[in-house]
């Protein structure tokens, strides 16, 4: 009779095999998911209303309502009947890679190094607004955001004929409610600093000459309009530098300049951070009735608690701006994740905007106009809101 003895020990070492080839796949699994937990536990990514709003809109109406239906059979009798319910396998594959099956932007934009700096979440297309021209936002060496040229003065003088002002039907009798101010003030155009035609967009960056200059017209243009206004004009390049800090945080430095001012006056209500575009006259200029327009885009960010209220003025202004100057806003967009700042200090007010206003290549006229169109429709809002409020 022969011996059972080596099929039992083989059966053993398979076995064993076995067995450690799952705990290690299984121990891999959850040191994975460990990482993940422990890499996205800061503050600005904790459990938050926006971040389930992303949750949620990122899947399709379908497989929501095919989820509630689980719940509900009479739910999923309105859907087509070559409807199909999404694979289990590939919802939880998005819900913990946040990688979208079908859509290549949701990984090549945490796997190619600044391609996040490019992504945004498009939320009301303007006109001829796509992920091919969204706001693209340079980040200079701190020695260029120095730099203050010598610029002819009639490179800053209007040459449209000044309108007359009529005094406004109804002021904040000398309040100041609207704070303007500048995140990045060394933003310039190339047509202000004498560089017309220039190729290098970099190059529309001046610690003096710069979009501080469009603050003061829209500070001007409310005040005609009966909003009381404060601008900042810090020098933003020569804080950082003072604080041995890159252009990446000229939020954060901002931010200080915000609470410093809601500590001495109470009374702001409005919060409006200037900028300027990266990109060419192409996606930043518009004819309208003849004249020509620097574009305007609003910009959200997406981790703050005051998102969707953020959101809905944005989305206010800008329906403002295509009623009365179609094609001057280029849409809403908003940002977040790694990359960004994505909150853009607009966690300090549900009133808080970011308003790209024209891009390197648009002249101080262009400006001015859009500056009168922007003070129209805030104004608009503002009284609008004021007379609700009584």
């Amino acid at each position: 009779m022969k011996s059972s003895s080596p099929r039992l020990f083989g059966d053993t070492s398979s076995r064993q095999i076995r067995l450690i080839s799952f705990f290690t796949v299984s121990g891999l699994i959850f040191l994975f998911i460990v990482a993940g937990v422990i890499s996205s536990s800061e503050t600005k990514y904790q459990l938050s209303s926006s971040m389930l709003h992303d949750w949620i809109t990122s899947f399709s109406t379908e497989a929501m309502v095919y989820g509630m239906g689980t719940e509900n059979h009479y739910l999923t009798q309105v859907l087509p009947e070559e409807s199909e319910p999404p694979a289990f396998s590939l919802v939880m594959f998005q819900f913990i890679t946040s990688v979208k099956p079908g859509d290549i932007r949701s990984l090549l934009g945490g796997e190619l190094p600044g391609f996040a700096l490019y992504d945004a979440k498009i939320h009301v297309a303007g006109e001829g607004t796509n992920f091919t021209n969204l706001p693209v936002e340079s980040a200079p060496p701190l020695d260029d955001l120095l730099k203050e040229r010598e610029v002819p003065t009639e490179k800053l003088e209007i040459q449209d004929s000044k309108d007359q002002v009529t005094p406004p039907l109804q002021t904040t009798n000398g309040k100041k409610v609207a704070l303007i101010y500048h995140s990045h003030s060394y933003e310039s155009y190339l047509p202000l600093l004498g560089l017309e035609g220039e190729k290098n967009a970099d190059l529309a960056n001046d610690g003096k000459t710069n979009i501080t200059l469009v603050g003061k017209l829209l500070g001007e243009e409310l005040e005609d309009r009966g909003i009381g206004a404060q601008v900042d004009d810090s020098n933003m390049g020569a804080l950082l530098n003072e604080k041995g800090l890159e252009h990446g945080s000229a939020y954060d430095v901002s931010r200080t300049i915000v609470q410093s001012a809601v500590a001495s006056n109470d009374d702001f209500n409005l919060f409006i951070d200037i900028h300027r575009d990266s990109l060419r006259a192409k996606d930043t200029t518009v004819t309208i009735n003849n004249e020509e327009y620097a574009r305007t885009v609003f910009v959200i960010g997406e981790e703050n608690p005051n998102y969707e209220k953020n959101l809905a003025l944005a989305k206010e202004l800008h329906a403002a701006l295509k009623a009365e100057f179609p094609g001057l806003s280029r849409g809403v967009i908003s940002k977040k994740g790694k990359g960004v700042d994505g909150i853009y200090n607009q966690d300090l007010s549900p009133n808080a905007m970011l308003i790209e206003m024209g891009g390197v290549d648009n002249n101080l006229e262009q400006l001015s106009r859009t500056v009168k169109a922007i003070a129209d429709v805030i104004s608009e809002h503002y009284w609008g809101t004021e007379k609700v409020n009584k």
